[in-house]
């Protein structure tokens, strides 16, 4: 079983929110250094991320979502709320 390393978005040890700081291009050696803010969709867990993208796959029909997860309308539309909730709360932050 393959093990993807997700992308980390929050410090092990003090719990702050992390920035990049450089970026590398493995094709050309090139380097940029600067501060990046992580993108709020970055800062979902993997199961929010794999929503919003079966979002996007549904054209957000969250009717086609309930039936392709064998969930309830509502649990969805609930789902969707959290996250919708979560990503404004990050983007106040910014």
């Amino acid at each position: 079983m393959s093990s993807t390393k997700r992308f980390p978005t929050i410090c092990p040890s003090c719990g702050g929110v992390l920035a990049v700081k450089s970026l590398h291009c493995a094709e050309c050696d090139t380097t940029i250094s600067g501060q990046f803010e992580v993108h709020p969709i970055l800062r979902l867990t993997t199961e929010e991320q794999q929503f919003v993208m079966a979002f996007i796959r549904c054209s957000g029909s969250l009717k086609q979502m309930a039936a392709d997860m064998g969930l309830s309308y509502p649990t969805v539309r609930n789902i969707l709320d959290d996250i919708i909730s979560k990503l404004q709360s990050y983007e106040s932050t910014l």
